[in-house]
Formats: structure tokens, sequence, C-alpha cells
């Protein structure tokens, strides 16, 4: 393989080459899978149909469900097929599309997580101004450049990364294209595109990072000083959960971008890549659920809804025969 139009497809290695782990992977990945789709689509139903909800903390946890949804759904799929179908072959077309919205759903998350920690401090440092700032049209257009700004960056992460030539070899140790392992294949000189790509994203973490740090020291120092400890608690509820997101996102994306591939094991480059791309979709709903209580009620009205139409109906079929006598 002389130059990169020799490559054709590429080789997903991921975690074992023994058909019994294979089917151990599997059963895991397929019980991840459906609980990140059970998890985010709950979230994403609670809040689209609960009047009480339809507010902009809620408005942009919804747009992150349905983000964490995209972004497991780029991966993990293919994965299984691959498995099904006894393979572990995808095209160089394949790979490029899996490269392109990975990175779309992954920049487009961590912008959106920057909206909401601009969120909870404009309603914790200024709540007189909430309503104000945060207007229905506001709320859509963060929302809609959340997610639009990130496909040039991702357009030209991906170019940049499928303009070298691939004749190293076509194996990728992980189970997904991941960039990294990539430029490991290129026989181009691609230090200078390496330290590119990866300064100009470290660069843009480092800014939503910041940002999103500013705005919660100010809102710690707003909320430590409220003599309410009520209002505390409801602050710290709904404020905590995201910072335990941002930060599980951004240290482990940090690490496994910025660790030297070559100078690292094969599981320690499966695990970090785990932990980035497939851990948070499962955890998030989760941890938006556990100490929200908002959510946590409108999930047991939503439930309440259901089991009473259902005894409903069920008395109705019981004392129709009755009724037709």
């Amino acid at each position: 393989m002389s130059n990169q139009s020799t490559v054709t497809e590429f080789l997903l290695l991921g975690f074992s080459a023994t058909r019994e782990l294979q089917i151990f992977h599997f059963m895991v990945f397929l019980g991840i899978y459906l609980a990140a789709i059970a998890g985010n689509f709950l979230i994403i139903v609670v809040i689209a149909v609960s009047n009480h909800l339809h507010t902009p903390m809620y408005f942009f946890l919804m747009n992150l469900s349905i983000l964490d949804l995209s972004t497991i759904s780029v991966t993990l799929p293919k994965y299984m097929a691959n498995f099904l179908l006894n393979t572990t072959v995808i095209s160089y077309s394949g790979c490029a599309a899996q490269v392109f919205f990975f990175h779309v759903f992954g920049a487009a998350d961590l912008a959106l997580l920057t909206v909401m920690a601009y969120d909870r401090y404009i309603a914790i440092c200024k709540p007189l101004y909430y309503k104000t700032i945060m207007k229905r049209t506001t709320c859509i257009c963060m929302a809609a450049s959340a997610w639009l700004s990130c496909i040039p960056y991702s357009a030209l992460h991906t170019g940049n990364i499928f303009r070298l030539s691939f004749c190293k070899s076509n194996i990728i140790d992980q189970f997904f294209c991941e960039v990294p392992q990539l430029l490991k294949l290129s026989c181009s000189d691609s230090h200078f595109s390496e330290v590119g790509v990866l300064t100009f994203s470290f660069l843009l973490v480092i800014i939503c990072f910041a940002f999103i740090s500013m705005s919660y020291i100010q809102i710690f120092t707003v909320v430590l000083r409220t003599p309410v400890k009520e209002k505390q608690r409801k602050a710290f509820s709904t404020c905590i959960p995201h910072l335990i997101v941002v930060s599980m996102f951004v240290s482990t994306g940090s690490f496994a971008y910025l660790k030297p591939v070559s100078s690292s094991s094969s599981a320690l480059d499966l695990t970090a890549s785990l932990l980035y791309s497939v851990l948070p979709p499962v955890i998030n709903p989760v941890i938006y659920t556990m100490r929200n209580n908002d959510i946590k009620a409108a999930m047991r009205k939503l439930t309440d809804h259901r089991l009473l139409r259902r005894i409903n109906n069920q008395s109705f079929f019981i004392r129709l025969p009755l009724c037709s006598w």
C-alpha cells in the first residue's frame, strides 16, 4: 500500500479475536447501548410531555440527551453489526463518516455543556434578569449554534485526517475509527497535521472549560452566601450533576487524545476510548435524574398516568359485555 488510494477499507480489531470473548463483549455492548437508548429517550419524552419542565434548563438537557443518543449510535452499532456478520471491516468512506459525525456530536456536546453552564449562571447569579435574557428564541438560537457551529469544525478535522496517506497498515486497534489511531497508521509527514489538529481542538476545549469553570466559581460564591439552606440544596442539586458530566467528559476525552498512542498499550487505548465515547451517554441520564427531584417527580407522574390509563382501559373492556346485556 503505497498511497492513500490503495486503502479502501480498515479493519477494526476491537477487544478480542476469540469468538467466546467476542460474544461476551457483544452482550455487554448491547446492554450498554440499550441502557443509553432507554435512559436518554426517557429524559426526552419526560421533558417533552411535562409542561412544567418546559424551561431553558430542561430544554438544553433534552438537547444533550439527543446528542448522547447520536454519539453512541455512531460507534457501537457498527461494532455490533461486525460481530453479527463475523467481520472486522469498515469501508474507507464509512470510517470517514464515523470520524465526521463523532466529532460533530462530541464538539456539540461540549458546546451545549458550556451553554448549560451559562444558563445556570444567569439563573443563580442574576435571577431577576433570567426571563429577560433566557427567552425562548434566545435558547433556540443558542442550541442551534451549539449544533451547527460544530459542522465546519468536524469537516476541517475529518478533511485534515483523510488527506493523509495510510500505507503503514489498515488495522485499527480500536472498536471505531479514532483519530489518534488513524494518525498512527499514516505514512505521511503527519507531525504538523497532528499538532495542528490537537492544538486547535485543545484550545477549544480549554476555552469552553475555562468559561464553565468561571461560571461555577461565581455560582458557588453566590450559593454559599445564601442563608436559606433549601435554596442552597436546590442550587447544588441542579449544578453538581452538570459539573460531574463536564469533568468526566473533558478529562477522559483529553486523556485519550493527548496521550502518545504509540507509547501506550492497546488495552489502555481501548479503556480511554470507552470512558469518553461510551460511558457519558450511559451515565448522563443517571446523573441528571438521581439528584433532580423535578425529573423524578415528572417520571412518577408519567408512570402513574400510564398505569391509570391502562387500569381504566381494562375496566372499560370488563364492563363492556355487561353493558351489551
